[in-house]
């Protein structure tokens, strides 16, 4: 595995919805830190899940000029793009590991990537998927 670093959606969005404080601080750091290493990764159901979040969820919806903006940035990064295969490889991590469908593909997407971290507040912290190890950016380390 590489050093390359997968952004689940929940960390975009905190980083662009001005109603979530600190969460929206960390996340910030975190992909300014991505963004200075070029080591940060997305893939088309993180993208298409932002539009939507930052929309009509977040605490202060974005104006859709403002979320294209945000995606063309953003698809300067790698992007894994979803295909039929992934959503069949996406059916067994969801069966092999238990989790969600949709947790399933974010962790495929990494694995096709070749990402060592997928930085997610979904799964558990901590938590290994064959090489593809969870940090939650958004944990308080003096709280653990």
């Amino acid at each position: 595995m590489s050093d390359k670093c997968f952004v689940d959606t929940n960390i975009l969005v905190y980083a662009h919805d001005r109603s979530t404080g600190f969460k929206r601080q960390r996340a910030q750091m975190l992909l300014e830190q991505l963004w200075d290493s070029g080591k940060g990764v997305l893939s088309t159901q993180v993208l298409q899940e932002l539009c939507i979040n930052l929309r009509r969820k977040a605490g202060n919806p974005l104006p859709v000029e403002e979320v294209r903006r945000l995606i063309r940035e953003y698809s300067t990064w790698e992007v894994v793009t979803n295909t039929p295969e992934s959503v069949l490889r996406a059916l067994d991590i969801e069966i092999r590991y238990k989790t969600s469908f949709w947790d399933a593909l974010i962790l495929q997407a990494a694995e096709d990537a070749g990402a060592s971290i997928l930085y997610s507040e979904d799964l558990a912290t901590g938590q290994r998927y064959g090489a593809i190890q969870v940090v939650n950016p958004l944990l308080d380390p003096a709280a653990s």
